[in-house]
């Protein structure tokens, strides 16, 4: 996502892709409210997530990890391309992936939410029945966006 946005805003590329999918990312590292909260030890977990944003952004306030430069969330996401974003219900990012696709609808560029109910983070990366499934409805994506 970030890479996007700096290909957007400093190179000024903008229709060189069709596409983004973006599976459970962290898109505000000041922490929304299901990062704060998620206590459930799965794959990630409220405390794992603070000490990997202290590790990433030493001495960096939560209103300094607000910079979009640092949690995409809160960038402008005009000119950005039709999106999937993916998440599982039992993921620490759920609330990350539900906030930006709602601000990228507002921006006005097509979006498409998958949530995916019982998964957790990181889930398309074990051999899951549902991990078949959703790779197949990325590869659909992938295939007919911007076409």
């Amino acid at each position: 996502m970030l890479t996007l946005l700096r290909l957007r805003d400093r190179h000024g590329i903008t229709g060189a892709f069709r596409g983004a999918h973006l599976l459970f990312g962290p898109y505000d590292l000041s922490m929304t409210p299901s990062q704060r909260t998620f206590s459930r030890r799965l794959v990630s977990n409220t405390e794992s997530l603070r000490r990997t944003y202290d590790l990433f952004t030493p001495g960096m306030s939560a209103e300094q990890r607000r910079d979009p430069q640092v949690s995409p969330l809160f960038a402008d996401l005009a000119g950005m391309p039709p999106a999937r974003i993916v998440v599982g219900t039992e993921d620490p990012l759920l609330n990350d992936s539900l906030f930006l696709a709602q601000r990228w609808r507002v921006a006005g560029a097509p979006v498409c939410l998958g949530v995916v109910a019982g998964a957790m983070h990181g889930f398309t990366l074990f051999p899951l029945t549902v991990t078949e499934r959703e790779l197949r409805r990325q590869q659909e994506f992938l295939s007919t966006v911007g076409r």
